[in-house]
């Protein structure tokens, strides 16, 4: 009976160390309470006056024991810190296994769509009959040419052509388009649209039709100056 008297505190004792060496820092009380309890049983085994005496002595040596060698979490996160490859997370942030922030999701950046080519197509301008020559209206429809022609980079390059009706000789048509087209330029030159980006100033006369000649509403579509925008 005496050697079960004499192993028995023993073996509970290193039960008892071994179950707080997996424990938090914070559990430390809840094992000085489970080493009081063995302790006080030891007590028992010999008599009563030693209960008291176990309680103390085996509760706070495990309470000692938890302290020193239980895991920790600093910061809080849930994550002991010996597993804790971040320490010093902020209070409230969302953390993985190891103690981390997830990691944030790159941008999504959008790449804008230029369009490389596009042509305007001007149909209001009607000049003085049988002449190049911009009429007041003519120039109101430009100015709103010219500003849109202004917000282009420097590097678009702009190429312009005249278009007539067939009304008239197939030379003496490709001469007035030519005309009216350099006449469009200058006058876009003069608002501010740079000369340089004007790499292109001719005349098709009526050999580019987008309409029949038959009608008058066919010979006002023929009847145009295209401004073709190469960015």
């Amino acid at each position: 009976m005496s050697i079960v008297r004499t192993a028995l505190p023993l073996v509970l004792l290193t039960s008892v160390l071994t179950g707080c060496a997996g424990l938090q820092k914070t559990d430390w009380p809840t094992c000085a309470a489970v080493g009081g309890v063995v302790g006080a049983g030891l007590g028992a085994t010999e008599s009563s006056a030693w209960a008291g005496y176990g309680a103390l002595l085996i509760g706070g040596t495990a309470a000692a024991y938890c302290w020193v060698h239980g895991d920790g979490d600093e910061d809080g996160d849930g994550v002991p810190d010996s597993r804790d490859k971040c320490p010093g997370t902020p209070p409230g942030v969302r953390v993985d296994a190891d103690g981390c922030p997830p990691p944030v999701p790159a941008p999504v950046v959008e790449e804008a769509v230029v369009v490389k080519e596009e042509v305007i197509v001007i149909r209001d301008v009607h000049f003085q009959f049988d002449k190049a020559t911009l009429t007041a209206s003519d120039k109101e429809v430009l100015n709103t040419i010219a500003t849109r022609l202004k917000q282009e980079a420097s590097t678009a390059q702009l190429t312009v052509t005249g278009h007539t009706d067939s009304v008239g000789s197939d030379a003496y048509n490709q001469k007035l388009s030519d005309r009216r087209a350099h006449s469009v330029v200058e006058y876009l030159i003069s608002q501010g649209v740079p000369r340089s980006s004007f790499v292109s100033v001719a005349g098709a006369g009526e050999s580019q039709p987008v309409a029949e000649n038959k009608t008058a509403d066919g010979r006002a579509q023929n009847r145009r100056t295209e401004i073709k925008i190469n960015r």
